[in-house]
This record gives C-alpha cells, structure tokens and sequence, in this order.
C-alpha cells in the first residue's frame, strides 16, 4: 500500500527527493497534472492525476506538497494564486478525504521574513494560514532555505567539475553566506516524520537546514569579525570605555562594570561583563523582573544607544560570545535554558545581539524566544548577521524591556 503521495515531483526537489525515498522502501505515488512527464521522469514508479487521487492514495501516511510556482515563473499573478494557494487547499481536501494522515506544505525560508513582499512569498504565507484553518487533517509546515543534491548534477554543477577537496572549500564558503539544506536531509526527516509516532509532537512551522555548526568557513569568519571589532573597540575607543566607567561610578554608588554568571554554549556558565546601568543592590534577576525604578538615569542612556554593552568585548577575547547569537540568560532562568536545551540552541555561542532581539522578542517570553533562537540556529549566514548587525545599530534589540 501507498505510504507517501508527492504532489510537484518534477521540480528540483521532488525530482531529486523521491528517489531517495523509493531507495528507503518506501512505496511512493506521484500526483501531478502531466502523467506523461511523470513516468517518463521516474520509471515504475506510481502515478496518477488529481482526479483519480482519492481512490489511489487512500490510507496513506503522510502527502508531501511539493507543487508551486517558482518566483522566476513566467506566469501573472492569478496564475500564481491559482497554483500556490488554491492548489494547495484543493489539494489538502482530496488528502484529508483519502484518509491521509499527515499534510506536509512545503514552502521557503523567505517565507518566513515578514518584509518579504514577492508574490510567491506572499502566496505562501496566505496558504498557510488557510491550511491552518482546515479540521480532520494534521498540517505540517516545512520551510527549506537553498536546496542542493550532494553530488551537485544539477545546481552549483561547476562543483562537480572540480578537484573534491576544493569542491568542498568552494561550497562551505558559499553556505556561509546563506543558509541551505540538502535533499538527503529532507528525505531523512520525511521518512522520520511518515514512521515515527512522535512526529506529533514536532513545532510547526519547521524549518530543515544544514545548519552552520559543520562549516569551518563560517565559524572562521565570524570569529575573524568578532575580534576585528572587539580590537577596533580596544584600540580607537579606550576612551570612551575609561569615561564611561568613571561616569557610571561617579553618578551613583557601586562599581562601574557589573559582572554577572550568565549561561553560555552547552550550558556552561561564564562571566559576562557589561557597565553598570542598574543601582547597586538589584536583584539578580531577568531584567524584565527588575522595576524600572532600579534602572540609572545613565544607564537608561546607556541602555538605549546599547553603550552597556562594549566590555563585553572582554568575552569576545575569551571567546565566550560572539556580536550576533542568542542572548545568554541566567542560570536561574530554568523554563528558558530547558526551552534552548530541548530545542539544541545550547550548542550556539551567545550573542551581543540577535534575530529575536531585533524583531522585539525578549525573555519575558521564554517559549517564544527559545523558538525563534531556534530559528536563527536554522538560518545562520553571514548574510543574515550582517541584517541583525545593521538592525542593531539603527535602533533596533534594546535588550530586555524592565517591569513597569
């Protein structure tokens, strides 16, 4: 019997997916409105048109919805909506009345930024919310940033051409800029997600991506980054750093640069060092605990223009935090460390700034901000450290809003 229906399997994801589905033992059944092209592209393999889906797929696991228009498609807008929303609802009705289990819509991680205005993003954005709303069908969101085959035959083919070790070089660094995932990783999920029981429990949306904890390029460029800013800090504004510590001791009682044991990578605890902004005394506690009223008139200054901040380019030395990662909290922030742990945000080095704090997301809601660390981990690139960087320095992330 059917366990997985794909819809779209002729575009690049589906045309390299399903083989390594089939390859797994899975019995697979490819929906599409051209059944010639479908069989001429995957040999025995089953297929059949939306018409005759129900009677096909019935009792499947799970149906993959690959079937949308590309950005680059030739086709007006109508066209657009016709196959990226409508189609996907039509769509999910005929899975839900096969008696399929699971509805997977696919989609990209752009998707996902609520500035993107493109057509196709929007589209995306629109079916999903619609999906949403269906009853009797388990949806599952799933965003995939670039999409690449490991053996590089049809993108970056060039790659193919060239010696493996500097294939590999090549590719690293291009993944540093921008986040991508391989097919085989999405074949490993699928086949996770049409199996295993506890796929009820995933998140959703879900966002599947190589991730850069393997990429030596990247981690080479952002420590280059890290030190290159902390040695500018050093260097050219000693200065400032010495007359922000005097005024800070001189406007009220305590020391001028507050140390603090937050939680660092793998849940290691360290030092963080920033300039006291808060009245001698206060309470170790998340800073939206701590009454507005223990804030200095300085360090409110401080504060908003983020100049509490620079001494912790001692940690950047110490290679304890980087300029964009999560946020370190408190070791007695436990529902926000176990909330990282369980969504392996622990792994990342913590930042001075990060995605969560430049969209106004902070650790009075500890859920919410373990999942969107969640999802800087699943869309780490240079690219996107150089937004949150610039996003930072025009005003946004001021750090955790003080209790009224």
């Amino acid at each position: 019997m059917v366990n997985i229906v794909i819809t779209g399997a002729t575009g690049y994801v589906g045309r390299n997916l399903v083989p390594l589905l089939r390859e797994s033992g899975n019995d697979v059944l490819l929906v599409g409105r051209d059944t010639a092209k479908i069989s001429a592209l995957f040999p025995g393999c089953r297929c059949c048109g939306y018409a005759d889906m129900v009677r096909e797929a019935r009792g499947a696991a799970i149906l993959l919805h690959l079937a949308a228009l590309n950005n680059d498609a030739q086709q007006p807008l109508e066209s657009s909506l016709e196959v990226n929303v409508k189609g996907a609802l039509e769509t999910a009705e005929l899975a839900r009345e096969a008696g399929i289990a699971i509805f997977v819509n696919f989609s990209s991680t752009p998707a996902l930024d609520v500035k993107n205005t493109s057509s196709r993003e929007l589209d995306a954005e629109n079916a999903a919310a619609e999906l949403a709303e269906l009853e009797g069908l388990r949806i599952v969101s799933i965003h995939l940033p670039f999409v690449y085959d490991p053996q590089f035959t049809d993108r970056m083919a060039f790659l193919s051409k060239l010696p493996s070790p500097l294939a590999r070089l090549v590719f690293l660094a291009v993944a540093s800029f921008k986040p991508t995932v391989s097919v085989n990783r999405i074949a490993g999920f699928v086949q996770t997600l049409a199996t295993e029981e506890h796929s009820a429990e995933l998140p959703t949306p879900i966002i599947i991506s190589d991730g850069q904890a393997g990429n030596p390029v990247y981690g080479f460029l952002t420590r280059a980054v890290d030190l290159a800013f902390a040695f500018a800090v050093a260097v050219f504004f000693w200065w400032l750093l010495l007359l922000i510590w005097a005024v800070v001791r001189l406007e009220s009682k305590g020391p001028g640069i507050f140390a603090q044991e937050r939680v660092g990578r793998n849940g290691h605890p360290f030092t963080c060092y920033k300039f006291r902004t808060m009245k001698a005394g206060t309470a170790h506690l998340g800073t939206h605990e701590v009454s507005a009223s223990s804030v200095t008139r300085l360090g409110q200054i401080l504060r908003k223009l983020k100049l509490d901040e620079l001494p912790q380019i001692i940690n950047i030395f110490r290679n304890e935090i980087s300029l964009i990662g999560p946020r370190p909290c408190l070791p007695v922030q436990t529902q926000l460390v176990e909330a990282r742990r369980r969504l392996g945000v622990l792994t990342l080095k913590p930042g001075i700034s990060g995605l969560a704090q430049v969209n106004g997301i902070d650790m009075s809601d500890p859920e919410k901000l373990a999942q969107w660390d969640a999802r800087y981990k699943a869309l780490q690139s240079l690219l996107l450290d150089l937004k949150i960087i610039i996003a930072t320095a025009l005003g946004s992330g001021n750090g955790d809003r003080v209790a009224k």
